[in-house]
């Protein structure tokens, strides 16, 4: 296949060398390994006779772009998330919408139990007092921190991602309950560690940790806002691995603040990265920038994903995580 039969792919941002050279033997390649963020109009611009981009959460894909972009076939993104997706504009440009499912599942289970131990445990707090030298002796009530052993764990969202958290609780011998737009079946709920669907007021009732694990829509806009704070126990955990936008993030500062929430482990937040300067002088916050996935070999497998989704359309052939045609 030469150069000029090869249909045109925008690299939107930076990605590994080794997924850029599977691709250029497929596809006319526009680059963007300095990573720069486009805005809207460049965006479209750079979209201009290309049959498809490989993107991030980053570019929003809307009718206003899609229209301006008429060539333009398929929009593959390395993320599992696609709240940045217009799928019914996708639909009505007949723009191929793919995403990244499954292959991120495991590793963010695994750092969500790195941000719900971190803030119930108080490490970051403690990690900063030690590096400040304020460290002079031991005492009996020096950084107590929440029990995650034998406690309850309360999961709002339960896919692929929730059900991984919950598997991981047989471990500390918790009771795991759940809330769903679904219940699942009772043999997923047993592989979840027998986790327990409840009404969701139940669920911020009686969770001592309680993980969101669902994807964002505006239908879940602020779903933890300031009355569903209320609800929760003063000594409890709240950790978002999901999507910034879930939580009421001024709420959620309030209630920190206040004491009326003992901790929270935060990896998204509403506007990111422009977080709400007011965490950052929270000692009982542990923060971290949108990194839950964060392993080269699940973001190498995030990026393949996408490069696969974008061959097989080229092919003429249905890709494999194709969300809308």
């Amino acid at each position: 296949m030469s150069n000029s039969s090869k249909p045109s792919l925008l690299i939107a941002r930076a990605i590994f060398p080794e997924v850029i050279a599977r691709l250029q033997n497929n596809f006319t390649l526009e680059l963007n390994q300095e990573d720069c963020i486009f805005s809207p109009t460049e965006l479209a611009q750079r979209l201009q006779g290309k049959f498809g981009m490989l993107c991030t959460s980053s570019a929003r894909i809307d009718a206003t772009l899609l229209a301006a972009c008429p060539e333009l076939r398929i929009v593959s993104s390395i993320a599992v998330g696609y709240d940045n997706i217009d799928l019914h504009a996708c639909q009505h440009f007949g723009v191929m919408a793919t995403n990244a499912p499954d292959v991120l599942s495991e590793t963010t289970a695994d750092y969500a139990w790195a941000l719900l131990m971190a803030a119930a445990r108080r490490v970051t707090e403690a990690e900063h007092f030690l590096r400040a030298g304020q460290w002079q002796k031991w005492s009996y009530d020096f950084f107590l921190g929440a029990e995650i052993h034998g406690t309850c764990l309360g999961i709002l969202g339960m896919g692929r991602i929730g059900q991984a958290i919950a598997r991981r609780a047989s471990g500390f011998g918790m009771r795991v309950i759940y809330h769903n737009r679904q219940r699942l079946t009772p043999e997923q709920e047993a592989a979840a560690h027998g986790a327990s669907y409840v009404e969701k007021e139940r669920l911020l009732q009686e969770a001592d940790h309680l993980m969101l694990a669902l994807p964002y829509s505006p239908e879940v806009h602020h779903i933890i806002g300031a009355p569903e704070l209320a609800l929760m126990k003063p000594s409890a955990t709240l950790c978002n691995i999901a999507r910034g936008g879930i939580v009421d993030d001024t709420a959620l500062i309030a209630a920190l603040r206040e004491g009326r929430l003992a901790a929270a482990g935060l990896d998204v937040f509403e506007n990111e990265p422009r977080l709400n300067p007011d965490f950052l002088q929270l000692k009982n916050v542990v923060l971290s920038p949108h990194i839950a996935s964060a392993t080269r070999q699940t973001r190498l497998a995030m990026v393949n994903t996408a490069a696969n989704n974008l061959i097989a359309a080229a092919r003429g052939e249905r890709p494999p995580q194709l969300l809308v045609v």
